[in-house]
């Protein structure tokens, strides 16, 4: 099949990237997408491709960003085998040793590895390859999660929560804006045998919850900056005392900011992880 490809210059990229990443793939034709530091590359089938509709798509989110795109086709190949070719697994190490390793169904087992989860990488954010999410990987790699209950703010594909259960949480949901991603994250439940509550929303979710559904232990949000700056307070709300909140999707030099917002809502800086110039922070709950 014939693709064509499409390079977008975003700037800036948060929360325009996402945005246009669900825009083209929930709304539109496009199947596959890849992160750059300036952007995006982004893959349709060559006879799907309208530059009209995608002219409309980025006039739209224009007001948030300056986007700029080129596009050419793409040589007549099996692009699946391609992709797979270079799609590669990944190891997890945690501080204290737990290794996990993250791989496709096309890659091979890694037994000596402590956990082991199956990925169905497609359009979702969160095969282990960004290192927020190696981060989190870890911070659940150490944390006490057995007999826990977990929440998966933004999932993606399910990889945090499907750690949890692995981990022996008793209860684990996950929740995603993004229809694309509920699918596949239940597709990645079913494929490494855990029991996951995912639904379909936003933190408002969170906000008209009642009592009896429950509050959590643990509650995982690797999303971005602003939506974490927004959404605080409801994961706070439901997060029991003395329990632990992880955050990540944000740079070194967002720390201060999120840290001052976490401490008006009672939340105490326990942790922090670096990679690549990106952050992941563990805070908890009083009493």
């Amino acid at each position: 099949m014939k693709y064509t490809e499409v390079t977008f210059s975003i700037s800036p990229l948060d929360p325009c990237r996402d945005l246009l990443v669900d825009a083209l793939g929930n709304e539109g034709p496009f199947d596959s997408f890849v992160e750059t530091p300036n952007g995006l590359k982004a893959y349709v089938p060559t006879t799907q491709f309208d530059p009209e509709w995608l002219s409309g798509q980025v006039t739209g989110l224009e007001p948030l960003a300056k986007i700029e795109y080129t596009h050419q086709d793409m040589p007549d190949k099996n692009w699946n085998e391609e992709w797979e070719k270079q799609h590669q697994p990944v190891l997890v190490t945690a501080d204290n040793g737990t290794q996990v390793w993250v791989r496709a169904p096309f890659h091979p087992h890694r037994p000596e590895a402590d956990f082991e989860i199956e990925i169905e990488p497609k359009m979702s954010f969160g095969t282990a390859h960004h290192p927020t999410t190696y981060m989190m990987l870890s911070y659940l790699a150490e944390l006490p999660v057995e007999g826990k209950r977990v929440l998966d703010m933004g999932c993606g594909t399910a990889v945090l929560a499907i750690l949890a259960h692995k981990r022996g949480a008793a209860h684990v949901e996950a929740i995603d804006i993004d229809e694309w991603a509920y699918r596949n994250a239940l597709e990645n439940a079913q494929s490494n045998h855990a029991d996951i509550a995912i639904s379909i929303g936003n933190a408002d979710l969170l906000r008209h919850r009642n009592a009896a559904e429950g509050k959590f232990n643990i509650v995982i949000a690797n999303i971005n900056r602003n939506i974490l700056l927004n959404d605080m307070d409801a994961y706070a709300s439901v997060l029991q005392p003395g329990g632990w909140l992880l955050l990540s999707g944000f740079y070194e030099s967002d720390i201060p900011v999120l840290q001052q917002h976490a401490q008006t809502l009672g939340l105490t800086l326990s942790q922090r992880k670096t990679r690549q110039g990106w952050s992941a922070l563990l805070f908890s709950a009083g009493e």
